[in-house]
């Protein structure tokens, strides 16, 4: 009887803590690194893989800005009314194929970071628990011809602390997108060059 008093509180014991790391994932990210390179390296599938998941809030620096995967999977967010905070560099309001354009038209209004000559950050922060960063711009040149690197993190919050902390500074300096829709003529052009054409390749790095 007593052995099996002994058993009974030891596997009781065993499953407490089996809850109790349960319990714990829903409110501590465990810690993990994953890494992605280019070209053809399956990058952009990992940030959009990370954008389906995320819950609360996405925030983004980019450079270049054009890859139609990832602006799609932006717009898709909204509509879960997750909270979109984007920072882009000043080029995208002059590039032939940014998705500033498609992200505007969709609801969705980046800022410009214009107080340095380059804005040459790219981040994503998913519900501020998880990091992506690295060489890779969010276009289709890094995707399928660029040698590129993507590092996503998890269970870091010190370095989301940090991050976060940086994107507020930039975010305060930075300023209204400003598009010229002679440029650019919205929809239609989005409509020929990527979203509606899957065979399209963006001439952008």
């Amino acid at each position: 009887m007593t052995w099996l008093l002994i058993g009974t509180g030891f596997s009781g014991a065993l499953t407490f803590l089996f809850l109790l790391k349960k319990i714990s994932h829903i409110f501590v990210t465990p810690k993990a690194i994953s890494v992605h390179f280019s070209p053809a390296g399956g990058c952009s599938d990992a940030l959009v893989n990370e954008i389906n998941k995320a819950r609360h809030e996405i925030l983004i620096q980019a450079y270049s800005f054009t890859s139609k995967q990832i602006s799609q999977a932006l717009v898709e967010a909204k509509k879960r009314r997750i909270k979109l905070d984007i920072i882009l560099d000043g080029s995208n309001e002059r590039e032939q194929y940014t998705e500033l354009h498609f992200l505007m038209e969709n609801g969705i209004h980046p800022v410009i970071d214009c107080h340095h000559p380059i804005a040459h950050n790219k981040i994503m922060i998913f519900d501020s628990k998880t990091i992506a960063t690295g060489s890779f711009n969010f276009t289709h040149q890094a995707e399928q011809n660029n040698a590129e690197n993507l590092l996503i993190l998890k269970g870091h919050p010190e370095l989301v602390a940090l991050y976060k902390k940086n994107f507020a500074i930039h975010k305060e300096h930075s300023r209204v997108a400003q598009v010229n829709p002679e440029g650019n003529p919205g929809q239609a052009r989005h409509n020929m060059f990527g979203h509606n054409n899957q065979n399209h390749k963006s001439q952008a790095a």
